[in-house]
C-alpha cells in the first residue's frame, strides 16, 4: 500500500458517525422517530468491509473504519504519522436519503457532530461542510451558517449528481461557496441511481467503482467550465478528491481543441478551457491510479503535462487502501520544491490554511 506522508497537509481523511443514533443530539426531534424506524439515514457503505480497498491494515486492526471518534483518529493516524493538518471528509450523507428536507437536517447534524467531536479537540483538524445535494437553497443556507468558522475549509459534494454541477440549478451553491471564499470539493461516489453513463447504471460494484474517475469526474470538469461558472464566480475554486488525475491531460487537449471550433456556443468561456482548469481546479493524490512500476521518465512526462507541482494536493484517503501506486516516485521526479508544494504549500494556499499549524 502507498506510504502515508508524515509532516504533510492531508487533504482527504475519512471519518464517520458510528450510527444514526449518534446524531440524535444534533438533529431536530421531529426526525428521531424516522431515524429509529430505519426508514431514512446512513445506509450502504460506499466501501464495503469485505473489499480489500476499504481499509489499511492498521485501520482493520483497530476494528473501526473510518474512524468514529477523535480518540480513534488520534490513535490510528494523528499520533502515528504526525500530519501538519488534516482535512476531514464525511461522505456518510452521500447515500443518506432522497428526501430533501431530511437530507438538509442530516447534513447539518453531521457538520455539528464533526465540529464537536473533532474540530473542537485538535487545532490540526479542519472540516468539510456537507450539504444537501437535492436542496440547493438549503445547501446555501448551511454554507452561510458555517462559513464564518474558518476551521471549515471546503464545501463537500458527491461527484455524482442528478445534473452536472455546473448546471444553473446549482447556482445557489456556487454563489454561497464563492461569497464565503470556500472551495467546492467533488468527492468520489454519490447516491445510487445516478446513471454514470449515457447508457445506464453499472451492473457490478467493480464497474461502478471505475466510473467515478474515468467517466463522471471529466464530465463535471467540462460542465463547470463550459457552463460559465468561473466567469460568473471568478474567485470560485474546485477540488477533485479521490478521483485520480492521470486522465486530465488528454481531456484538456481535446477540450481546448474543440473549443476553438465551437466557442460560439459558450461565448462566456473567454480563454482556453485548460487555462480555467489550471487556475480554478486542484486534484488530490490518492488514489493516483498510476501503477507503482511506472518508469520515472514516463512519470516526468505526465508531471509536465499535468503541471503536477501546481495542481496536486497530497491526500492519504485514510483509511482506504488503494495498493501500491506511483506517488512516491512521482514526488521524486518533481524535485524538492515540487514535493514540498504537493505535500504542503499547494493545500495551504488553496484552502487558505494559515497559522502555527502550517508554519
Amino acid at each position: 500500500m502507498g506510504a502515508i506522508q508524515s509532516g504533510a497537509i492531508d487533504c482527504d481523511v475519512h471519518v464517520e458517525p458510528p450510527s444514526m443514533d449518534s446524531l440524535l443530539g444534533y438533529i431536530p426531534p421531529y426526525w428521531h422517530e424516522i431515524i429509529h424506524g430505519g426508514r431514512l439515514g446512513v445506509g450502504h457503505r460506499l466501501y464495503p468491509e469485505s473489499e480489500p480497498m476499504s481499509a489499511r491494515a492498521e485501520a482493520r486492526a483497530a476494528g473501526s473504519f473510518p474512524p468514529h471518534s477523535y480518540a480513534e483518529l488520534r490513535a490510528q493516524l494523528l499520533d502515528r504519522y504526525e500530519p501538519l493538518a488534516v482535512i476531514l471528509t464525511c461522505v456518510a450523507a452521500f447515500q443518506g436519503s432522497r428526501n430533501p428536507y431530511f437530507e438538509a437536517a442530516m447534513t447539518t447534524a453531521i457538520n455539528d457532530w464533526m465540529r464537536a467531536e473533532f474540530l473542537d479537540r485538535d487545532e490540526r483538524l479542519l472540516g468539510s461542510i456537507v450539504v444537501p445535494s437535492f436542496h440547493p437553497e438549503a445547501a446555501a443556507d448551511e454554507i452561510d451558517r458555517l462559513g464564518s468558522d474558518r476551521r471549515f475549509v471546503q464545501v463537500l459534494l458527491p461527484v455524482r449528481s442528478e445534473s452536472p454541477w455546473g448546471n444553473i440549478r446549482y447556482r445557489a451553491i456556487h454563489e454561497a461557496a464563492s461569497r464565503n471564499r470556500l472551495p467546492i470539493t467533488l468527492h468520489a461516489w454519490g447516491p445510487w441511481g445516478m446513471a454514470p453513463t449515457a447508457t445506464g447504471t453499472a451492473a457490478t460494484y467493480y464497474e461502478d467503482y471505475l466510473y467515478n474517475s474515468q467517466i463522471i469526474a471529466p464530465n463535471q470538469v467540462l460542465s463547470l467550465v463550459a457552463e460559465g461558472v468561473f466567469d460568473r464566480y471568478p474567485e470560485l475554486r474546485v477540488c477533485l478528491a479521490e478521483l485520480g488525475f492521470a486522465w486530465l491531460p488528454s481531456l484538456l487537449w481535446r477540450f481546448d481543441k474543440d473549443w476553438k471550433a465551437l466557442w460560439r456556443e459558450t461565448p462566456w468561456v473567454r480563454d482556453k478551457p485548460s487555462a480555467y482548469v489550471r487556475q480554478h481546479f486542484r486534484l488530490t493524490t490518492s488514489p493516483t491510479l498510476i501503477p507503482g512500476r511506472t518508469p520515472p521518465r514516463e512519470l516526468a512526462q505526465l508531471a509536465q503535462m499535468l503541471d503536477a507541482g501546481q495542481l496536486l494536493l497530497y491526500s492519504s484517503d485514510y483509511p482506504h487502501d488503494h495498493g501500491s501506486d506511483a506517488l512516491e516516485n512521482l514526488l521524486a521526479v518533481l524535485g524538492e520544491p515540487g514535493r514540498r508544494a504537493v505535500l504542503r504549500d499547494n493545500a495551504a494556499a488553496f484552502f487558505g490554511i494559515t497559522g502555527s499549524t502550517v508554519s
